[in-house]
């Protein structure tokens, strides 16, 4: 498989941090209705009757409340609503289930839906590279440029495969009266204040960190922040084009995660936990107060709230427990302090969708719609014309640290790609688990590199 190209893309997510940045300033912004975007105009339609298919994974919480679900079928009535010849047939998938199942044995058996999600970095690019997924740089030319640096993840070779729809950084989120109740006064912005507040937590009695280890990638995130604090940017820069982990930061990372793991932070059984899906799981046990911490991106608030009783006054008294704090800083190690790994969701088209999915991904990702989708579920957007409708505290505070890092290195195993990736996240859970060492997940990834 061809590489990615990553030094493009590092760039990209400088300044589509600083875009989110841009979400900290306070403007009233008109509210915004998804029946006033106009579509890109760009892709030639038929009159012919045209169904698409579209994958996505917002589905619900446990409290039946699904408010990007929900949105998201509002875009597709008004979609249809100025084009009456084309039907929207929406499935939503659980996110596991649709990133490491579904959408691989769909676009491999030739029966994938017209329109799905996507993650960019080299598991889209390995996409690209089998014929599975359409080009869409001529026909969203405008779309591209409005967007900006954001896109760069779905772009391969110089080319775009699809467009996000959000992006942000991940951090740890806690809950405030957790913290009150164990004497913690203040968020820990080192390892070492990390270790205290844990130890604290345990000595009232509290479960410090929740993690979804049986998913696979939420445990692999500690190891992802680890690299990023051990490995300098120019290095990880290069293991993103040429797959090369003989620096001996991979190894210092899974010496450092293996250092916290021996701490015993998480909740019992952690190694059986799942992340989002249901009261057991570890967003689950965060909501619901029985575990502190948990290391996650942007978008747990509202997996968050899903464990609510769904009443504004129930999503409102759950925010205002919700803190959230940067990965705290290792000692020694050559990364920058102020980086941050991140990404974003996308949709891409499937190389055989009818041109209506070209024009579909434009309405979704209009600034009209980009307003509107953060309004109606507040989450941050890619278009910088949407950023003033960024009302969440929190997520205001998160998009001021992505604004202010040196730079948003793209999850590691949608940067590595499916196969790099794949073994490296396993032998990640296997260091989890008890079964694997730091120099075994880099063994793994070198192993999995020669094969491409």
């Amino acid at each position: 498989m061809a590489n990615m190209r990553r030094v493009g893309a590092f760039a990209a997510f400088t300044t589509s941090a600083a875009l989110l940045l841009a979400a900290c300033s306070s403007g009233d912004g008109d509210t915004t209705d998804p029946t006033d975007s106009p579509t890109n105009g760009e892709a030639e339609q038929s009159a012919e009757p045209v169904t698409l298919t579209w994958w996505h994974n917002a589905v619900a919480g446990d409290n039946g409340e699904n408010a990007l679900g929900d949105y998201w079928q509002t875009v597709a009535d008004a979609y249809t609503a100025e084009n009456p010849h084309v039907t929207i047939e929406i499935e939503q998938v659980q996110n596991e289930d649709l990133q490491r199942t579904r959408i691989p044995l769909a676009l491999q058996s030739g029966d994938a839906p017209d329109l799905f999600q996507a993650w960019g970095g080299g598991e889209l690019a390995s996409q690209v590279e089998s014929g599975y997924v359409q080009d869409l740089s001529d026909t969203l030319a405008d779309d591209i440029e409005r967007l900006g640096g954001g896109v760069s993840p779905w772009q391969h070779e110089g080319s775009t495969y699809g467009l996000p729809f959000t992006f942000g950084v991940e951090g740890i989120w806690y809950r405030e009266s957790l913290f009150e109740e164990a004497g913690i006064t203040e968020e820990p912005a080192t390892m070492d204040e990390l270790n205290a507040a844990v130890q604290a937590l345990k000595d009232a009695d509290i479960t410090p960190i929740a993690v979804g280890a049986a998913d696979g990638w939420p445990a692999a995130h500690w190891w992802y922040n680890f690299a990023l604090r051990s490995c300098s940017q120019e290095v990880m820069a290069a293991a993103g084009v040429d797959r090369d982990f003989s620096d001996p930061c991979w190894v210092q990372a899974g010496e450092q995660l293996e250092e916290f793991i021996a701490t015993e932070p998480f909740q019992d059984q952690f190694i059986s936990t799942v992340a989002q899906t249901g009261a057991t799981s570890s967003a689950g046990l965060v909501a619901s107060g029985d575990a502190a911490m948990e290391l996650m991106g942007q978008w747990n608030v509202f997996v968050y709230e899903g464990f609510t009783d769904g009443t504004d006054e129930g999503i409102a008294a759950l925010q205002d427990d919700l803190g959230w704090f940067p990965m705290p800083a290792t000692d020694g190690g050559n990364g920058d302090p102020s980086a941050a790994l991140g990404g974003g969701d996308g949709f891409s088209c499937y190389v055989d969708a009818p041109p209506e999915c070209a024009d579909f991904l434009s309405f979704i990702v209009s600034d009209e719609n980009q307003m509107a989708f953060t309004e109606a579920t507040g989450a941050l957007p890619v278009a910088p014309a949407a950023a003033d409708a960024v009302s969440n505290p929190v997520l205001v505070e998160l998009a001021q640290v992505a604004g202010n890092a040196e730079y948003v290195q793209l999850w590691l195993d949608t940067s590595f790609g499916t196969n790099v990736g794949g073994a490296m996240n396993d032998g990640i859970v296997s260091i989890f688990a008890g079964t694997g060492e730091a120099q075994d997940v880099v063994d793994l990834m070198t192993a999995a590199a020669l094969t491409e």
